[in-house]
């Protein structure tokens, strides 16, 4: 028993340090987008191609070349198609909007994926979950409210971003199974570089200043690039390890520690505090999510279905 207790306690312990880290990827591209003028789609290059080689560095002194072959190798670069959409997205959000404002609309992913596998996998959804999806929605609206004022159709890039991560989450259910975590994840890099290059020159062609491809003028702009992919890899790794700790119904709700670092962060660094309205919509966005992945854990465990989920791909978008 005390093995066990031992055990998830550091699950849980990784997890919050990849909360506590993974938001500082999102301030270094906020600090490189706005102080040092470089535009969302580079800073977001960089990120996937950083992440794809350190991720193929470890496979290959790991487990050596021959495990680099994907048995789904287009299942996954599909996921890196959507993995680079959401993160351009995402990216250039959080040039304009506060970093909190921008993850807590992210964070109504657990009630898309609810949504959509009732849609996409006619996974069976009660009135509870879908009462607790509409009142997260509702949320959502209270912190973009204010938002749209300010900010326009951008206020709307984080929830584009939810819901192609739950398209994202939809196909790992499919692809899960056929290839290993890291290898899943490189090739879903070499994915997310290609996206990112096509959306670069088709923002050259027509002109679109955050979708082109910005040279670093500083020493330390180069070594905030590298941090990025080095954050997201590392954060990766630590999400996987949490999930063999524990089980993902326990590790869920570490995941909105990553709100309250935003916040942090958000305030330090670029003097940015959520409003009152603001809070109310975090804590009912926080609230849904938590009442979503309780009540499905619940379910899991009253039909004798083991209780884990994709929780070890939280953050593979960014």
């Amino acid at each position: 028993m005390e093995n066990t207790t031992s055990q998830q306690l550091r699950g849980v312990s990784a997890m919050a340090a990849a909360m506590f880290f993974l938001p500082m990827m999102d301030a270094i591209a906020k600090w490189l987008s706005t102080v040092d003028s470089m535009p969302p789609a580079t800073v977001t290059l960089s990120r996937f191609v950083v992440q794809t080689l350190l991720t193929l560095l470890i496979i290959v002194a790991l487990s050596g070349a021959r495990s680099l072959k994907p048995a789904k190798l287009w299942g996954n670069m599909f996921r890196g198609v959507l993995m680079g959409i959401g993160s351009l997205c995402f990216f250039a959000a959080v040039k304009y909007m506060p970093l909190a404002d921008a993850m807590a609309v992210f964070f109504v992913e657990p009630l898309m994926l609810t949504l959509l596998s009732a849609l996409i996998l006619k996974e069976e959804v009660g009135w509870r979950r879908r009462s607790a999806v509409a009142i997260g929605f509702v949320g959502t609206l209270i912190v973009i409210q204010p938002s749209w004022e300010l900010f326009g159709w951008v206020s709307l890039l984080p929830l584009a971003t939810a819901t192609l991560f739950a398209f994202y989450l939809i196909l790992n259910r499919r692809y899960g199974d056929a290839d290993t975590p890291l290898v899943m994840q490189l090739y879903a890099g070499i994915g997310g570089t290609i996206t990112v290059i096509i959306a670069l020159m088709l923002g050259q062609i027509f002109g679109v200043s955050d979708m082109t491809l910005g040279r670093p003028t500083a020493g330390l702009s180069w070594l905030l690039l590298f941090a990025i992919g080095a954050i997201a890899t590392g954060g990766h790794l630590l999400v996987v390890h949490a999930s063999r700790l524990a089980p993902a119904s326990l590790l869920a709700p570490f995941q909105y520690l990553e709100i309250v670092m935003a916040v942090i962060i958000g305030l330090v660094v670029f003097n940015e505090f959520p409003s009152a309205s603001k809070w109310l919509g975090i804590a009912i966005i926080i609230g849904s999510g938590a009442y979503v992945v309780w009540r499905e854990g619940k379910k899991r465990n009253a039909t004798g279905a083991t209780a884990e989920e994709p929780v070890e791909q939280v953050r593979d978008w960014q």
